[in-house]
């Protein structure tokens, strides 16, 4: 055990590099998806019939299709299409991809649990369909979908571990280049599950801070990432 901490302590600059580059692919990768799920929500949920099959098909490919084949396909195959992309742009448009999928469908739970009643109430008193979306059930449906949403972050945390196949210097590139150096695979692994373990609790809790500031009482969604 002494050792292995020597080794920890010995490792830890090198290891918090990496989580830097961990926690940039998470942050990144959540908000832009935020941005996408939330269009495609809107889409499904609001949209015309080629836009609401537009954001069914891209929901459908992204949840149904694995994340690392997702990634290879942005970093290896876009070349092929004359688009060539650094690691980083790479594994960013991967994550974002695949985080918007699962976020749409939190968030398009979230705004069918409103109900059709605030539409109604909205145009009532004149305001337009989308003034509605915006003013009246946007705001209870993003504070309603933070129970199951909070998933997602957590989630993706634990994905962005495939970087390391493109050679992006994260948690997992760290832990296998020190795997090498060392001849200790072992105790750089359990070192890095020590602090992934440590960044998703951290990472929990301030989401069910969110999730208890936020909540609307009486109203619930229960959702979990498939």
């Amino acid at each position: 055990m002494t050792e292995w901490l020597n080794f920890f302590y010995t490792a830890l600059p090198a290891f918090l590099n990496g989580a830097l580059i961990t926690l940039e692919l998470t942050v990144v990768g959540v908000l832009a998806g935020f941005v996408l799920g939330l269009a495609s929500a809107l889409g499904r949920v609001y949209g015309g019939r080629w836009l609401r099959w537009l954001a069914i098909g891209y929901i459908e490919l992204f949840r149904g299709t694995p994340l690392l084949v997702q990634l290879f396909l942005v970093y290896y195959g876009l070349p092929g299409l004359g688009l060539t992309l650094d690691r980083m742009p790479s594994a960013f448009i991967a994550l974002a991809l695949n985080s918007g999928a699962y976020q749409a469908e939190y968030l398009r739970g979230s705004i069918l649990a409103i109900g059709e009643g605030q539409m109604m109430a909205g145009r009532a008193i004149g305001l337009s369909r989308w003034q509605t979306i915006r003013y009246i059930i946007l705001p209870q449906a993003l504070r309603l979908a933070i129970p199951a949403w909070s998933n997602e972050p957590v989630s993706l945390l634990k994905s962005t571990a495939v970087a390391f196949l493109i050679a992006v210097p994260d948690l997992m590139t760290k832990a296998k280049a020190l795997a090498v150096q060392t001849y200790d695979p072992i105790g750089a692994y359990v070192a890095v599950a020590v602090i992934y373990l440590a960044m998703v609790y951290v990472l929990d809790a301030l989401l069910k801070l969110l999730e208890e500031r936020t909540r609307i009482p009486g109203y619930s969604v229960e959702g979990k990432k498939a």
